[in-house]
């Protein structure tokens, strides 16, 4: 079976939301906060099992910019200056799940 693909992406600057669709027909708003306290990266859910980081005062946190990563993942970048989590096509269809 195959994993589903985005097919829209929409940074909405004006509600700190991304917009996701994806191949399957799901749709999901996650909030930039979410982003950025969920980012995989290793400086948020560490080198191993239970070194996550609890990551607060992100309520306002915007997204700079975000840059495709080969065909699997995006980089999103903070105007937190946080920017070395790769989201994953997969990663993001779970963080839209987890928000709903």
């Amino acid at each position: 079976m195959a994993r589903p693909w985005p097919e829209t992406l929409d940074f909405s600057s004006a509600d700190k939301m991304l917009r996701v669709r994806f191949d399957d027909g799901h749709a999901f708003e996650i909030p930039f906060e979410t982003l950025r306290v969920e980012s995989p990266s290793a400086e948020v859910q560490g080198h191993g099992p239970g070194q996550k980081q609890v990551v607060t005062g992100k309520q306002g946190v915007g997204v700079k910019a975000a840059e495709p990563v080969g065909r699997y993942a995006v980089r999103i970048l903070f105007d937190d200056g946080h920017d070395s989590g790769l989201f994953t096509w997969d990663y993001l269809y779970g963080l839209g799940e987890s928000t709903r």
